[in-house]
């Protein structure tokens, strides 16, 4: 097999392991961190982004093919799944991380020198799409990657702990956009932020991303797979390919992580990214406090998330995951049908609830995606079954509730999808054994 593992420098400091957690633990952040940054600004100016790149029309048509757009960066995601995870599996995490950063940190800097639909018509909306792609593709290497470096970088007994610093780092770049967009609808007028105030957030990637390449080019890769590499080596050269492996010895495995994932999917991206315009577009509250409102939910869940990554650890994956199906089954149309009509506080009560609920489910996942696994397919596991999930049902989520509310009438439509994703999350989990208390699997 070849590996890089011979020809990457030691890390400094490689020989003091607390020390080298705490340096995966910070280039492992900053990589989602700018991943979701990204994704939250676009959410968050999806209004604005639907009358700068596409043709004048009724809002409702405006947001669909805005939402289109970002479902579709996510149809090449299953593709990137596999060549990350076969680039991390074979090479080495280290490498798979640091050359991810960099192609999502420059197509997201591209994005804020697009041109309008006004200056250039139909080209505007397909220069968007084509950067979005590029976006997709180097996302879908960086969760599960950086999950899996976490995972088998920490100690026995604490692996839910820092592994759910990957969702705390994706809920970061949530609350930073949030913030970010709220300042530009305070600070700026509706013709600045239609002219060039929506570029801003993007032109920030390029620096965020640097900062993580230069973090992750400085670290040392994790010690499964570098005792995994070594024993390879001893051995003849394994020429399997680790789609191949996953999707033969391990398919019934991935079935049960595609499945478990498809909630994560769903409520991730109806929560935290489409809640804002929901509120605005659908309900009429104010465009200022819709953000507000998930600027304070998103800061406690950042807090729950690691409450739940820490409970995993002593309660069990299978535990945490189940408990988070049967919460949302029950909860989830209640307390959408609380929204309509709530105040300002109440508003932020419920998504905090509901943030609270999702960290059940986030704070566990990628600690649990990585322990089914073995060392010489967990990136590409991880990376494809999560990404296949999100690709049919993350990158969707906000079209299709969008377009469940038009075709139905109903406001309650994105509750009812995200309660029959809870059911499928709920089936698979029933058929999978607890993997917290167990050592990796070193195969």
């Amino acid at each position: 097999m070849t590996t890089l593992t011979d020809r990457q420098p030691l890390a400094p400091h490689a020989s003091d392991p607390p020390r080298a957690l705490r340096r995966a633990a910070t280039a492992s952040f900053i990589g989602n961190f700018v991943e979701w940054f990204d994704y939250a600004s676009y959410g968050y100016l999806a209004a604005i982004i639907a009358v700068v790149f596409f043709p004048a029309s009724d809002a409702t048509t405006g947001l669909l093919a805005t939402f289109a757009v970002f479902a579709l960066s996510f149809v090449i995601r299953p593709l990137g799944g596999i060549f990350w995870g076969h680039l991390g599996d074979r090479v080495g995490r280290r490498s798979a991380l640091s050359l991810s950063i960099l192609l999502m940190s420059g197509a997201t800097f591209c994005i804020a020198f697009l041109p309008s639909y006004q200056q250039v018509g139909m080209l505007a909306p397909l220069l968007l799409l084509l950067i979005r792609l590029v976006q997709g593709f180097s996302a879908s290497g960086e969760y599960a990657g950086a999950a899996a470096f976490l995972t088998e970088y920490a100690p026995e007994g604490r692996r839910g702990l820092y592994a759910s610093i990957v969702p705390a780092s994706t809920a970061a770049g949530l609350l930073f956009g949030s913030l970010f967009v709220v300042m530009l609808h305070a600070w700026l007028t509706t013709e600045q932020l239609h002219s060039w105030g929506w570029r801003l957030p993007f032109l920030l990637a390029a620096p965020f991303g640097l900062v993580g390449r230069y973090i992750r080019l400085h670290l040392e890769d994790t010690p499964q797979f570098r005792s995994m590499a070594r024993q390879m080596e001893r051995k003849a050269p394994d020429s399997a390919i680790p789609i191949r492996v996953l999707l033969t010895t391990y398919r019934s495995k991935v079935v049960i992580a595609f499945g478990v994932t498809c909630l994560n999917a769903v409520a991730f991206y109806l929560i935290l990214s489409y809640m804002p315009t929901y509120l605005s577009a659908e309900l009429g509250v104010p465009e200022t406090e819709s953000f507000m409102a998930s600027t304070v939910s998103l800061t406690a869940y950042i807090g729950f998330i690691f409450l739940s990554g820490a409970l995993s650890d002593r309660l069990g994956r299978k535990t945490m995951l189940i408990a988070a199906s049967l919460c949302f089954i029950v909860l989830t149309v209640p307390l959408f049908m609380l929204l309509d009509h709530a105040g300002f506080l109440t508003l932020i009560l419920i998504q905090i609830v509901f943030g609270a609920l999702l960290t059940l489910n986030d704070g566990t996942l990628a600690s649990f995606l990585s322990e089914i696994f073995p060392t010489r397919v967990r990136y590409s596991g991880f990376a494809f079954s999560y990404n296949m999930a999100n690709a049919l049902f993350g990158g969707t989520a906000p079209f299709i509730a969008t377009w469940l509310i038009s075709v139905t009438g109903s406001k309650l439509a994105p509750a009812w999808y995200l309660v029959l994703a809870s059911v499928v999350a709920l089936l698979a989990m029933r058929c999978i054994h607890e993997t917290a208390h167990r050592p990796l699997d070193d195969r």
